[in-house]
């Protein structure tokens, strides 16, 4: 049950600060090692085609070719049923930090190894301005 880092990662310095002050006895390894290698930048210079906390992205399942809109949120904000995914789970830390064009993968609860590609964000804080969310 665990999202596979591959390739570089980039994280505003705020969603690093906010993602490093979650109790890091529950943190999934895999997010453990997304901050630990992550590419760490200013809210105000991300560029708008990666995936930051908060973003409502388009993925697009490599297997099934299903679109699927989420938005990636902290724990307490979770309500999967309505699209709202916490980091902390794989497909969450799967796609925190990607860009628009690269695969999301990770491994169900059940086992199954999953991959989406990062079709579009259709929002990101920053790039409207937000540097506080």
């Amino acid at each position: 049950m665990h999202a596979t880092i591959h390739g570089e990662r980039t994280l505003t310095e705020l969603d690093f600060a906010r993602l490093n002050k979650l109790p890091r006895l529950n943190l999934p390894p895999s997010l453990a090692d997304l901050l630990d290698c992550a590419e760490v930048t200013s809210s105000r210079a991300v560029p708008g085609n990666i995936v930051t906390m908060c973003s409502r992205v388009e993925i697009v399942d490599a297997h099934t070719r299903r679109r699927q809109t989420l938005t990636i949120c902290y724990p307490e904000e979770a309500k999967p049923a309505a699209g709202l995914i916490s980091v902390l789970s794989p497909v969450g830390t799967g796609l925190l930090g990607l860009k628009v064009g690269d695969t999301a993968r990770w491994q169900a609860p059940n086992g199954e190894a999953c991959a989406a590609e990062v079709a579009a964000i259709l929002f990101q804080p920053e790039a409207t301005g937000d540097y506080t969310t």
